[in-house]
């Protein structure tokens, strides 16, 4: 199984419609950097580890393009050698896309969750998070509900 390495934002989203037990259940341990652990600033459980990259320079220079949880999270990707990196930011995940990275974001989790059968309905978690603030483009939505569908 790939190293499961998430950013900030899936760790806050799924907190927030209390689901963090999906990541647990799907992948049995994540890992995320000092710098993610402080932006979540909340206390995290113990199937979340932390890893900090070996190369100062890579965060270093994704820090001129990305935020500091972004950076770290992709320069500790691309240090191991298979990894998933779970972003949202639409940046970050083209870099990281562009340097040859897996991805998935939130809303991928989610959709593995439901077809997995961890949970009921994708629709509601994804209601959940619009009424938690959390926006979602309509066409993201309609293509994670299709896919979704054509999955029954």
């Amino acid at each position: 199984m790939p190293d499961v390495i998430s950013n900030t934002s899936c760790l806050i989203l799924l907190s927030k419609i209390q689901q963090f037990g999906i990541l647990k259940s799907l992948y049995n341990s994540v890992i995320i950097t000092d710098t993610v652990k402080t932006e979540f600033g909340e206390n995290i459980p113990d199937f979340i580890k932390i890893k900090n990259p070996n190369q100062e320079f890579s965060v270093k220079s994704l820090e001129q393009i990305l935020d500091s949880g972004e950076a770290s999270t992709i320069a500790l990707a691309l240090e191991s050698k298979n990894s998933l990196v779970i972003l949202d930011d639409l940046k970050a995940r083209k870099i990281a896309k562009n340097l040859g990275l897996k991805i998935t974001g939130t809303l991928g989790i989610l959709a593995k969750a439901k077809k997995l059968g961890i949970i009921e309905d994708l629709e509601k978690q994804i209601n959940e998070l619009q009424k938690k603030g959390i926006w979602i483009s309509e066409s993201v939505i309609n293509e994670i509900l299709k896919i979704d569908k054509s999955n029954h």
